[in-house]
């Protein structure tokens, strides 16, 4: 239930490479037809503008728009951000740049961004190793060693402690099954399993961990169906003894991933836009990473929880051509 609409007829490479040449020359940048163009091509087809625009121009139209538009938003520290003034908002300039990425280098940048001092988030390696398929996490972990040189594992091992690093470890190596065979018997085990060591409060304890993080969606969503029918409470329900711990919250969030990723996403959108000055970072992040996937169904529940429209939400908050890629992304432009 992807958001993103594609034009029927849609130009060449080449003819989307010239014209977004073209929208850097003059005076000024022309950001709506940058944002007209990229906001309206799927990842394959801005992958194939990116090399067209490369072998045209010599090139990477990633540096293009980030020396065009004014922002290098993997460099600048928050002290450097505040004192930029680019032709394009910053949130619009990241909303760009992040969409024009390869949806793997997009989570490879995400993931790398999350350990950093300035921008650590160990929410957004949750989403990344729980929302994506194994397949999509594999060419993740590809995408983060080509550009970093070293894993992810490795960061996440130097920059993440105690209970955080043995969970989330786990997490982003993981290669789960992606059908939908399910053992009901294991189902039942395991969730007798889970049950046990959540009244013995063994949050951490490895048989949990390995439960979480090895099994496939299909089998852990029986595994909590048997949960929930044997003990009476959804697990995050007996997860939330302790509403302050951080540990637990981030559980919550892996188990809500996992299952019902469209209601994690929707707070997430939902804390973004009601926070006393947009958390613009979170916005993008959840418009770009999740408009080819499942937008629409994250827009309706979004839509439900706060008896008004997403886009609706967006335009009260954003303005310009942040609002503007943002809306068009949502599904909500012309294309």
């Amino acid at each position: 239930m992807a958001s993103l609409r594609v034009p029927e007829v849609v130009p060449s490479p080449l003819e989307d490479a010239e014209q977004l040449h073209k929208a850097f020359e003059g005076w000024g940048t022309n950001e709506d037809l940058i944002i007209s163009i990229l906001s309206h091509r799927n990842s394959h087809q801005r992958k194939l503008i990116r090399q067209a625009y490369a072998e045209t121009y010599g090139e990477d139209l990633l540096k293009s728009l980030d020396k065009e538009l004014s922002s290098d938003f993997e460099r600048l520290s928050q002290r450097e951000r505040s004192k930029v003034c680019p032709s394009l908002s910053l949130g619009g300039t990241r909303a760009v740049l992040l969409w024009t990425l390869d949806p793997a280098e997009r989570d490879a940048l995400l993931a790398y961004e999350s350990t950093r001092k300035f921008t650590s988030n160990l929410w957004v390696l949750v989403e990344i190793a729980c929302t994506r398929s194994t397949h999509d996490l594999f060419e993740v972990r590809k995408a983060y060693h080509a550009r970093y040189k070293r894993s992810i594992e490795e960061d996440i091992a130097y920059h993440a402690t105690g209970d955080y690093r043995m969970l989330l470890l786990p997490l982003v190596s993981s290669l789960r099954y992606e059908g939908d065979e399910v053992n009901n018997t294991l189902a039942k085990t395991e969730a007798k399993i889970l049950r046990d060591k959540i009244t013995d409060k063994a949050y951490k304890d490895d048989e949990f961990i390995r439960i979480i993080s090895t099994r496939s969606k299909a089998q852990l969503n029986a595994t909590l169906n048997h949960y929930n029918n044997s003990f009476g409470n959804a697990i995050n329900k007996d997860l939330n003894a302790d509403p302050k711990d951080e540990y637990l919250k981030l559980l919550r969030d892996v188990i809500k991933c996992l299952t019902v990723p469209e209601k994690y996403y929707e707070k997430v959108l939902r804390q973004a836009i009601n926070k006393v000055g947009t958390d613009e970072w979170a916005l993008t992040r959840v418009i770009t990473t999740r408009a080819e996937i499942d937008l629409n169904r994250i827009k309706e529940e979004y839509h439900r929880r706060n008896s008004i429209p997403l886009d609706c939400a967006i335009a009260k908050d954003a303005s310009g051509d942040y609002e503007k890629i943002l809306i068009e992304l949502t599904g909500h432009g012309s294309a």
